[in-house]
């Protein structure tokens, strides 16, 4: 990878010598975060770092957004396998839900 700040590992995107994915940063930077919020909300990068793994964003735009579709894709097949295995653990959850939030208002 042409990049010092981001690289491949094991099928995945990180911000250089981190675990931190670079997903993280850019979902951060997608709802609005600044470079300095994002760098707060992870002390381990510098603010170099942060601006970093967004300028490989924005110059790998397509190669991203298409990286992070397919996790989307696939957490959304792992979520439904598990409410498929077990239908009314999540039916119990969901009748829960309602309730916390009825209780709520």
């Amino acid at each position: 990878m042409d990049n010092q700040y981001v690289e491949t590992r094991d099928g995945g995107y990180y911000i250089n010598g981190t675990r931190i994915s670079l997903a993280s940063v850019v979902h951060a930077f997608l709802d609005g975060h600044s470079p300095e919020s994002i760098q707060e909300c992870y002390p381990l990068l510098t603010l170099e770092q942060v601006y970093g793994a967004l300028a490989f964003y924005l110059g790998h735009r397509a190669e991203v957004e298409a990286y992070l579709a397919d996790k989307r894709r696939h957490y959304a097949e792992q979520r439904q396998a598990a409410r498929d295995a077990d239908p009314e653990f999540y039916e119990q959850m969901t009748a829960r839900r309602k309730q916390m939030l009825t209780s709520q208002q």
